[in-house]
């Protein structure tokens, strides 16, 4: 006879993305972060959630956890590389161990020419947005080795990196050096089985984004325009792509900085 089941019958539930993974995310309090600490949870990582909005911080990690996932939160302060470095060892505390970690946190500057960029918001957003990264990689490589032995980084860097930016010059150019260390890094730990990678987001309906459009009404519009998609994206899509690059389905990419822009620049 014939041996023939229902479909789906018995079939195991497929695992999550990052099932049995420890995730270490910054920026998490709002935004791409918030979105992707959500994300990671359900699909299976314990997540560490780092920022310096310990409210919101809390608020999401208990979000996360009402929901059955495994969250926990750490006030952090990217402009701070000893809090950096605490936050990574407190993730091995927590849990045991690190896999994965998803650079996402970051400043901003108020829009306007290279020239009337003030050298104190200048030096904040390198601070921030580029050295709080290499330090947060750094720490985040020795964790991996000394525990999972592999494992995969994330940085969020920025469409606005891959073009002349004449409103943003400060924050581009740190997106685009993080471009570069994340080159870097995923030659110089690839033997190790560590990947890296870098996701571009285009215009993405974030704090960050709205706080621009109040400063120079319409550009989200304008930008919209732009954009083959002629939309904006949701922050839980961008975080569907660093979960992607984080998961070992993304096993073979490493060194890539994935645009995910709605075709703005294709």
């Amino acid at each position: 006879m014939e041996n023939t089941q229902l479909e789906g019958a018995s079939r195991p539930a497929p695992a999550g993305l990052l099932a049995g993974k420890v995730a270490l995310v910054t920026g998490a309090g709002r935004g791409i972060g918030a979105a992707a600490a959500r994300l990671f949870a359900r699909e299976g990582a314990r997540v560490l959630l780092a920022a310096r909005t310990e409210g919101q911080l809390a608020a999401v990690a208990r979000e996360i956890e009402e929901a059955g996932g495994r969250a926990a939160h750490v006030a952090c302060d990217l402009a701070d590389p000893d809090a950096v470095r605490a936050a990574v060892e407190r993730a091995v505390e927590l849990y045991g161990r690190l896999d994965v970690a998803f650079n996402n946190g970051a400043t901003g500057v108020p829009p306007g020419p290279l020239d009337l960029v003030e050298e104190a918001d200048f030096d904040r957003v390198y601070a921030v947005n580029l050295k709080g990264v290499w330090v947060a990689m750094a720490a985040e490589v020795a964790a991996i080795r000394a525990t999972a032995g592999r494992g995969a980084l994330v940085n969020t860097s920025s469409v606005g990196s891959l073009m002349g930016n004449p409103e943003l010059p400060a924050y581009g150019a740190m997106k685009r050096a993080v471009n570069s260390l994340t080159a870097s890094a995923a030659v110089t730990y690839g033997p190790e089985g560590i990947r890296v990678n870098a996701i571009a987001p285009g215009t993405t309906l974030t704090e960050m984004l709205r706080e621009w459009d109040e400063r120079s009404p319409g550009v989200i519009d304008r930008l919209n325009e732009r954009t083959p998609l002629r939309r904006a994206a949701a922050p839980e899509e961008i975080a569907e792509a660093a979960a992607w690059l984080l998961s070992d389905r993304a096993s073979y990419v490493t060194g890539e900085v994935l645009r995910v822009d709605g075709g703005m620049l294709s």
